[in-house]
């Protein structure tokens, strides 16, 4: 399909053209010229294209979702491959499947992709935990800046405390990333540190409904933020976040290129959910 936009262009009117008078005496200004619209084809303009990481996970479905309402022309990444989700937004997803560890088994996928966002994270022991948050990631945002892409966003995970050192590879392999993403794309770049992540989580043919647990503390620990700065154990009250409001917000940052660069705590996210998504 090709836009039709209109082109004006002076032309003489037929009709008798009429006089100004200017503010000086015994002068009298030249008389307007009549413009006509011409009509002429240009291009569309280009399509923004986002390659969601771990688009078949939990937080990465949601963004996939997000995305299509938003118009944007969507593909998802994972070793997998397609969803076994059966909802009719997954038919409108390009499926890549691929392994961020193995370069050479994903590269296509980023064939004429504006924007990332990297949903790709996991557990187990710390050498795994380090390798699948941290070096498959970075392998992504490498392969990323090779290419081209504008902005890159990695939903990754907000500090509490004591946890940290117990699970020691899963933070020093996001805290990792995180690093890679503000050296390759210090002006693109964008990390979400959200805490509990809450909403419908399916396992197998059963759906969890963890909002029912994280809704309420979200609200109970908005009332109680100064707790957050006690030493220790503070992190333990960083608030619940509903996927949906994770996934709006990694949206509107690989797409808004006047979203500012850097690191959005917890806060950040619930206050940028409250704003209208432009």
């Amino acid at each position: 399909m090709r836009t039709v936009v209109s082109r004006l262009i002076h032309s003489r009117s037929s009709l008798p053209s009429p006089l100004y008078l200017s503010g000086e005496s015994n002068k009298v200004d030249e008389p307007f010229k009549v413009e006509e619209a011409e009509t002429i084809q240009v291009p569309p303009p280009p399509t923004e294209k986002l390659l969601v990481l771990g688009g078949n996970g939990f937080v990465g479905s949601h963004v996939c979702r997000e995305a299509l309402d938003r118009g944007l022309s969507v593909g998802s990444l994972s070793r997998s491959g397609r969803s076994k989700l059966h909802d009719s937004w997954a038919n409108n997803v390009t499926w890549y499947q691929g392994n961020l560890l193995s370069p050479d088994s994903w590269k296509d996928a980023l064939d004429g992709v504006t924007s990332v966002i990297s949903c790709v994270g996991g557990f187990g022991s710390n050498s795994y935990m380090y390798k699948i948050n941290g070096t498959a990631n970075i392998n992504a945002i490498r392969a990323a800046s090779e290419h081209g892409v504008k902005r890159f966003v990695y939903v990754s995970a907000a500090d509490f405390g004591l946890v940290n050192y117990l699970l020691r590879g899963y933070y020093e392999g996001k805290r990792a990333a995180e690093t890679e993403i503000l050296t390759k794309f210090p002006y693109g770049g964008v990390i979400l540190r959200p805490g509990f992540i809450y909403g419908t989580r399916s396992v197998g043919s059963i759906k969890l409904p963890l909002g029912v647990i994280g809704s309420p503390l979200e609200m109970l620990f908005q009332q109680t933020r100064p707790l957050n700065q006690l030493p220790l154990v503070g992190p333990l009250f960083t608030p619940p976040v509903n996927v949906t409001a994770v996934a709006k917000v990694a949206v509107r940052a690989a797409t808004d290129p006047v979203f500012p660069p850097g690191i959005v705590d917890i806060y950040g996210i619930q206050r940028y959910t409250q704003h209208k998504s432009k």
